[in-house]
């Protein structure tokens, strides 16, 4: 197994980096573009995620394997269920026959949709059949994936009779859906969300219209785990913007409690740690229900700092490209950590020591890789696997490095 050897970092960083547009987005309207060709999308992901997308898309095979993509192939169950004509099988990873689909598929057959379980009931792979979908009116519990969701509001445009989805029980992943309706309601698609039922009416066509995809606030947490660890740092992104669609920049808000100040300007936003002695060393109590996908950084952040944080909202983490709880468990425990997790909490006691040159394992998954590199600022550590960035940020360690030069 490749292993990259990080040594112990010593510099203030100030830095400038460039980073790719959002998966979120991207994938979004890669979707949204097959139903509508005049749709240019700009400043697309160059994430392995996002790849495997375009690449899905333009097959012409009867089974396409979409790897470690959990948006695509939740995003494409829905699509080829409204593709007419076609008859795909859709598998993925190992890991990925073992994320549950069941939700989605349930939903998506009600609707009229013909989907049968290849293996294993429940889960990947899919035999997809397209046809066309006439019932308009489905119910999904709320407090399943977003992803789930944004699959059949993806859709909803493209069917007969528009689509009403009603919710049961309490909405989570909030954010994602808003930035779901939000892209549709850029390109002219008449929809309305009332206390559970989101409405969307048909649309069979668009105006020509250009989307510049905001870059991706998640890739960015790993220079605020940075930043936050390294006094009188400074780090310049690019693009962001302060009205964003994306669920993790709730990070500017909570880096503040690192002493983490966010100014944006120019499209661009500039990380300064102005961390002082007067600054909060109290427990980090967090409820990360709308962006758990930034979990893993800041308990990084936290045990680099010495912090207790108790964080909730994460049930979700324990279907993502491995259980995220016990894999933070496992390796800041090797670290010197201390970590109780339940089916959605963690609670990190106050680091005491940190162990040297620890071999982070990855688990197929790229935020680990990414989150646990910033305590290189405290010790010299490993990380197992190094390439599996790739999935979201083919470039990071190359960004990583210019850093912390």
């Amino acid at each position: 197994m490749e292993l990259l050897k990080i040594d112990k970092i010593n510099n203030t960083i100030c830095q400038n980096i460039e980073i790719t547009g959002s998966k979120s987005e991207t994938n979004r309207l890669l979707i949204l573009q097959q139903f509508y060709p005049n749709l240019n999308i700009e400043n697309i992901s160059n994430s392995d995620d996002s790849k495997l997308m375009q690449k899905a898309l333009a097959s012409t095979l009867n089974e396409i394997n979409i790897g470690h993509a959990g948006t695509a192939m939740r995003f494409l169950t829905s699509y080829f269920s409204v593709k007419e004509n076609s008859e795909i099988v859709l598998t993925g990873s190992h890991r990925m026959k073992n994320r549950p689909i069941k939700i989605l598929v349930d939903a998506l057959t009600s609707l009229g949709a013909k989907i049968e379980y290849v293996e294993k009931e429940g889960y990947p792979p899919l035999k997809i059949t397209g046809k066309k979908l006439t019932k308009s009116f489905v119910e999904i519990e709320g407090n399943v994936s977003s992803q789930y969701i944004t699959s059949l509001l993806l859709i909803a445009p493209t069917l007969e009779n528009g689509l009403q989805l009603k919710f049961k029980g309490a909405i989570t992943s909030v954010p994602y859906i808003k930035m779901t309706l939000t892209l549709l309601a850029e390109l002219g698609v008449n929809l309305s969300w009332n206390d559970d039922t989101i409405s969307i009416q048909p649309k069979p066509t668009i105006n020509s219209k250009t989307v510049v995809v905001e870059s991706d606030w998640s890739s960015a947490s790993y220079y605020y785990g940075l930043c936050a660890l390294s006094p009188n740092s400074k780090i310049i992104l690019s693009s962001y913007k302060k009205n964003s669609l994306q669920g993790d920049s709730v990070l500017a808000e909570i880096y503040k409690n690192f002493g983490v100040e966010t100014i944006f300007e120019n499209n661009k936003i500039v990380l300064a740690n102005k961390q002082t002695t007067t600054n909060s060393v109290q427990p980090l109590n967090l409820n990360l229900i709308g962006a758990p996908d930034i979990a893993q950084t800041i308990v990084v952040t936290c045990f680099g700092l010495k912090r207790e944080c108790f964080l909730t909202g994460l049930h979700t983490l324990k279907i993502k490209e491995t259980d995220r709880l016990v894999a933070l468990k496992n390796e800041i425990e090797k670290l010197g950590g201390e970590v109780i997790i339940t089916n959605e909490t963690l609670h990190l006691k106050p680091a005491t020591k940190f162990n040297k040159n620890i071999a982070i394992a990855t688990y197929d998954d790229h935020r680990m890789a990414m989150a646990f590199a910033p305590l290189a600022l405290k010790v010299p550590l490993q990380i197992e696997d190094p390439n599996v960035v790739s999935k979201s940020y083919p470039t990071f360690w190359e960004d990583f490095k210019k850093c912390t030069l």
